[in-house]
């Protein structure tokens, strides 16, 4: 067999990743370079930057689950990227569990672990009850809305932000921070200021402590410094906010413009969780990411992956394999859960509990305080947002009859 050396910059030819093309329409990309090249395929995540996104599902289980081989350690692939790359804030080395590999993980995991798994799961559902109430109360009477900044985000912000022990005025900064880092739009500045709001906020955590999750990694026996203690925030808010919101946003939006599902969830035939799965599967919010940079060139099935370049995992991509769709059995894939959007491995989302109750309990909340909600424009008339990371809706319009 031939092995085909992506590290070359000519042939195959780099797909960008960056581009309004791409978020326009990613699920025909990801098929136009399945049947042009294969199910490991050279991009570029920025001009200039190269990587590897991985399409196919075998393959990305191989890599999730070999952290020898494909550490998530960036720190050598960084020496040559200039703090100007739009996507280096996203990708840098951060003294955390998603950064780092071997012994050092293990630490900050189990930090990590023990703060979220402290979390109350009834109280937080009670939580998102109130910031969804009080979310639906503001536009209610105006018979139309932006749901994607007026509840998604909200939801987002406010309930992670009440998790965490954070002020809404720190919390503010550190959404516009990691809003500017997803987009890759002025993204150096973002960093600088998510840097400086999560640094107040394990000063404002170590000086007065709360029942909150800051305030538990702060008093965790692996005795974080005050940067590892930022940066375990960083982590925490980069799955909290952006990911969450467009989970909530996205499913949303499956339930609106597909007909058939949104008849069996009135008729209780399916589940909001079935929905969340669904999109999870399909179209997760976060596309592509899950990065590790492999110390040595490494042939996978015959694509040869270069020394310390980023190896991107596609879940959007990988968890609709025609390899493996269309096989025997393949129909309880969904059902089983057994797509890659939560990441496999080391690496597995600590909080994906917590993740599936806030969203789920914020979508049946909208359902019921809105049942006759509708698009308020057409499907096709919806916009993407660019970014080669996440799937991301720029706004999402509705309309509803308004109480008499």
């Amino acid at each position: 067999m031939t092995t085909i050396d992506l590290g070359t910059t000519s042939k195959p030819t780099r797909i960008a990743l960056y581009e309004a093309e791409f978020a326009d329409d990613p699920h025909a990309a990801y098929t136009r370079m399945r049947r042009e090249i294969g199910p490991l395929v050279p991009v570029d995540l920025a001009p200039g930057i190269p990587a590897t996104l991985v399409l196919g599902y075998a393959q990305a289980r191989r890599i999730l689950n070999d952290p020898l081989h494909f550490p998530a350690d960036p720190r050598v692939w960084q020496q040559n990227v200039p703090e100007s790359c739009p996507v280096r804030p996203m990708m840098e080395y951060r003294p955390n569990a998603l950064r780092s590999a071997g012994a050092e993980h293990t630490r900050y995991r189990q930090a990590n672990t023990a703060s979220l798994d402290a979390v109350d799961q009834h109280k937080l559902r009670e939580l998102v009850e109130t910031v969804a109430s009080d979310a639906i109360g503001t536009f209610r009477g105006a018979g139309h809305a932006d749901l994607l900044t007026q509840y998604s985000f909200l939801i987002a912000f406010r309930v992670l932000s009440s998790l965490l022990g954070c002020p809404d005025e720190i919390g503010a900064r550190i959404a516009e921070g990691m809003a500017k880092i997803f987009e890759a739009v002025d993204a150096e500045r973002g960093n600088q200021i998510l840097g400086q709001a999560v640094s107040d906020l394990v000063a404002l955590r170590r000086q007065r402590p709360g029942d909150d999750v800051t305030s538990r990694l702060v008093a965790h026996q692996a005795r974080l410094t005050d940067e590892e203690m930022a940066h375990q925030l960083v982590t925490l808010y980069g799955a909290g906010i952006e990911p969450l919101t467009n989970l909530i946003s996205n499913t949303i939006l499956k339930i609106l413009t597909d007909e058939d599902f949104s008849a069996g969830l009135h008729a209780a035939h399916s589940t909001v969780r079935e929905a969340l799965d669904t999109v999870l599967y399909t179209d997760p919010p976060l596309a592509n990411f899950c990065i590790s940079y492999p110390p040595y060139a490494i042939d996978v099935d015959g694509f040869l992956l270069p020394a310390h370049q980023p190896v991107v995992i596609s879940m959007a991509a990988a968890n609709n394999d025609p390899a493996v769709i269309g096989v025997p059995g393949a129909e309880q894939l969904i059902g089983n859960r057994a797509h890659l959007s939560w990441s496999i491995g080391p690496h597995t989302c600590p909080a994906r509990s917590h993740a599936y109750l806030i969203a789920q309990t914020a979508i049946a909340y909208l359902l019921d305080a809105l049942p006759e909600i509708d698009l308020a424009v057409p499907a096709s008339d919806l916009r993407w947002r660019p970014g080669p990371f996440h799937r991301a809706l720029e706004s999402l319009p509705v309309r509803f009859p308004t109480a008499a």
